[in-house]
Formats: C-alpha cells, structure tokens, sequence
C-alpha cells in the first residue's frame, strides 16, 4: 500500500508545481485551453491549470533591430548593396494580433523593406542616393507603419546605415574625388607662385628705386663737395680749369689706391707711369682752356648775328617809310 502511495504523491507534485510558471519583464505569454486561445499572461508569477492549459508562446515587447541588405539599382543605371536597420517593437495592446497574425514577422518586415527601397532609389541618381539617404528612411518607415500597425507591430525608426557601390564605381568616384583635389592643390599652388613673383617684382622695383635715389642723392653729394672744393682753390689763386683738372687726378689716384688695395684684382691701367699723372693734368688743363675759347668764339657769333638780323630789320622798315612818303 505505501509502494503505492509514494508514486501518487510524486505525480501530484509534478501537477501541482506545472500549474505555476513565471513570465520575465517586457515579455506577454499566450496561453491556450485545449489549442483555443485563453489569455495572455504579463510578467510574474502566474497560474494554469495542469494538462488543460498550456503555454502557446511568448511575445518579446523590447524594441528589436532587423538588419536588410537589399542590392538594387540607381537611376544612372549604378548598382548598389544597401543596408537598412529597421527598429520595432510589439504594442502590449496587439500582443493578440501580434503572435496569431504573422507567422514569420521579420520575413513580412524585409519584403516592405524591399519594395520600398527598390522603388524609391531607381528614381535617384548615385550621388543623390548618398544626400538624400534620410528621405529613404523616411519613405520606408512610413510604408512599415501603414502596414504593420495592423499587425500590432509599432515601427521606431529606420536608418540607412550603409550604401556600397559597385568596386568599379568606387574606384572612379576615389579618382575623380583625387582629380579634383589635385586640381583644387594646383590652383591654390599657382595662386601662391603668383603672390610670390608679384612679391618679388614689388620688391625688385622697390629696391631699383631706391638705388637710383641713392645714386641720385650720391651724385647730389659729390657735386656738391666739387663746388665747395673749387671755391677753395679759387681762393688760394687756381683758376676753375686748373681746380677742376687738380680735382680730377685726384680722384684718379683714389681710384688707383682702391685698386690697388684689392689682392685679388687684375685690372691694368695703361699707360700707368709716374710721368702719366703730369701729362694727364697737362691734358686735361689745355682741354678745359680750349674748350672755354671755343665756347667763347661761340657766343660772341651768336652776338653778331644778332645784331646783324637787327639792323636789317631796322633797314627794311625804313624802306616801307621812304616808300608811303
């Protein structure tokens, strides 16, 4: 009789802890009474009755993510593979709807997905699709929640979180997206080597005037040191031919001693003889004398016919008198 008894107590136990069950947060239990719907069961400790009821599933009410890759073509006849996340969740209300009316919700998902996709991108071109990735999202969304609201899904966001071109494609937009830069580097290149010619001729020119000046107010100088220098001499009794002749092989033995004060130098003057300083001031004082005669004989040329035009104007007019008598 106790062989007995233990076995009966044993199954009971079995019943009595397989009437209890728990359900975890942000999770809904549909439970079923001989395969027809009962109830639905939230989070915590719950209570079925053995072998009648029985747990037909669990809904997931956490937001989920589904990732689809879908290859589709652009409208400048581009393929390309896009990657679309869909983020959704199951409203608790349409838990109901959510576990009797779609079987497979992810595959009912990626087909909206792609009859979106394929629709809208065609219509772009392959640098449009890159600008206008979040309009796509949106059209996607907006199609996803029309569709699936029905079904209990709620449908958070979408994102567009990846667009592949062909490799071919990618290696000519790299190329082109180089060309550019090098083309943009060029012009900013020659942009710089113009500054730095127009730079270099502002400076040039600003140097060359400033020479000039300086030769100017040189010549300026010495000028003015020759004048003070013959006023001198005309003092102690040389004449302006003698003073200008003195002041000239002065500067010829100047000239000579900077000369020769340069190790490395090899200029020779000829003839260069202690005698050719002599004839030099001897030349250049018989120079000065008859260049003064012949400009003397000048002016007084110009004098006489002067007074020759005078006088025969003077004659004619006297003529035109005589005449009107």
């Amino acid at each position: 009789m106790n062989y007995l008894l233990f076995p009966i107590i044993f199954i009971g136990l079995i019943i009595l802890f397989s009437s209890f069950f728990t359900v975890k947060q942000q999770t809904v239990v549909v439970v079923e009474r001989f395969g027809k719907f009962l109830s639905l069961r939230n989070s915590g400790l719950q209570l079925k009755i053995p072998i009648v009821d029985r747990i037909a599933g669990r809904v997931n009410l956490r937001i989920q993510q589904l990732d689809v890759i879908i290859e589709t073509k652009t409208k400048d006849n581009v393929f390309v593979k896009m990657k679309v996340s869909v983020q959704f969740k199951v409203l608790q209300e349409k838990a109901y709807e959510a576990f009797y009316k779609l079987e497979y919700p992810h595959d009912q998902i990626t087909s909206y997905v792609f009859d979106v996709v394929r629709a809208e991108v065609p219509k772009l071109k392959l640098d449009d699709v890159f600008e206008r990735k979040d309009d796509i999202a949106i059209a996607v969304k907006r199609e996803l929640n029309e569709a699936m609201t029905t079904y209990g899904y709620d449908i958070i966001n979408t994102l567009i979180t990846d667009i592949d071109p062909d490799i071919q494609v990618k290696n000519a937009m790299n190329r082109i997206n180089a060309a550019d830069r090098e083309k943009t580097a060029a012009e900013y290149e020659a942009e710089a080597g113009r500054i730095r010619i127009v730079a270099k001729a502002k400076a040039e020119a600003e140097s060359k005037r400033l020479q000039g000046q300086g030769i100017a107010d040189q010549r300026r100088e010495i000028a003015r040191g020759l004048v003070e220098s013959v006023d001198v001499l005309n003092k102690v009794g040389i004449n302006s031919q003698e003073a200008s002749a003195l002041i000239v092989v002065t500067q010829h033995y100047d000239t000579l001693q900077a000369i020769g004060a340069d190790a490395n130098s090899n200029l020779i003057l000829l003839p260069n003889s202690p005698q050719a300083g002599s004839d030099m001031l001897n030349n250049m004082v018989a120079s000065f004398t008859a260049s003064n005669q012949v400009g003397e004989a000048m002016k007084n040329a110009n004098k006489t016919k002067k007074v020759n035009k005078k006088d025969i104007s003077n004659d004619n007019f006297g003529i035109e008198d005589s005449e009107e008598v």
